[in-house]
């Protein structure tokens, strides 16, 4: 791998599976069962994807990479989307290269793609900075979390289904 694509980050190493092809470095993700290319942000994607199966026991089966969105007339993609198992969002996660910094305007994007998902939990991550939001829509307030919640965690605390 060039320096270029692989970066230290803030999350288990796990053994990828990478290969090159037509002189372009690719991934596997297993989410959507094919390799894609392999870009520092698609590589924080990835090690971000394995930390929330491996260490917070979100089932593999449950997560989406690249899930498409209607945002108001244009077609978005979340970058990752968590459902429970009535397939309801519960959580998005936007992420970012290591170099890009998490500001607002992060912030900014992925609650663009919440007002149509309406998920009680929101994740940023570059890979070696993770920030999670809880929100709560009956007191229109959110609150970071200190550490992202586990799967059970998640589903204990979202409020009943009202469908």
């Amino acid at each position: 791998m060039n320096k270029d694509t692989m970066y230290d980050l803030n999350l288990p190493s796990f053994d990828t599976k990478i290969r090159k092809k037509g002189g372009e470095l690719e991934i596997f993700d297993p989410l959507r069962k094919k390799y894609v290319a392999l870009t520092p942000e698609e590589w924080v994607r990835q090690h971000f994807v394995h930390y929330l199966i491996s260490e917070k026991q979100f089932p593999q089966s449950l997560i989406a990479n690249e899930t498409g969105i209607k945002l108001n007339s244009l077609s978005k993609r979340c970058d990752t989307v968590v459902y429970n198992r009535q397939l309801q969002p519960m959580m998005i996660v936007e992420y970012k290269r290591p170099d890009i910094p998490i500001t607002q305007a992060v912030f900014d994007q992925i609650t663009r793609y919440n007002s149509v998902l309406k998920v009680p939990y929101i994740v940023v991550s570059n890979g070696l900075v993770h920030y999670c939001c809880q929100l709560d829509y009956v007191r229109r307030s959110y609150r970071y979390l200190t550490e992202i919640p586990t799967y059970q965690e998640i589903i204990l605390d979202s409020p009943p289904s009202t469908q």
